[in-house]
């Protein structure tokens, strides 16, 4: 039995947002590190800031009134199945109001990123 750390922190981050906590910490590691960093500079995290120890992340939340920035927070490709998309394939998250991050040679990109460099890779998650 194999753990998705990128499941754990999605879960970790959607349940923090449905209980309407104002901060939450996950796990550290580089591509949780990215995935948050994105998550941020889109408007779905309010701060981010590494723990003394450098062992966890303390993610503030952003929230619009008394509504979650993001609604929702959706793995696409897991361990057992990947889902990998040529970049002319790219799908659009809610006609564009939502983002795909995506894994390509270049690094994590969003979905939008990844059209404009025209490049494919592995769809990670979707936030919308």
């Amino acid at each position: 039995m194999s753990v998705d750390s990128i499941a754990n922190m999605l879960t970790q981050i959607r349940n923090a947002y449905l209980a309407q906590h104002k901060s939450t910490q996950i796990f550290n590691s580089k591509l949780n590190y990215q995935i948050v960093q994105i998550l941020k500079e889109n408007g779905f995290l309010e701060s981010i800031k590494m723990t003394p120890d450098k062992k966890k992340i303390n993610l503030k939340l952003k929230y619009h009134g008394k509504n979650p920035a993001p609604t929702n927070i959706k793995r696409i490709s897991k361990p057992g199945c990947r889902i990998y998309c040529p970049a002319k394939k790219i799908p659009k998250v809610l006609g564009g109001l939502g983002i795909s991050i995506i894994s390509t040679s270049q690094g994590l990109l969003t979905g939008s990123q990844a059209k404009e460099k025209k490049l494919g890779g592995e769809i990670i998650c979707e936030v919308y």
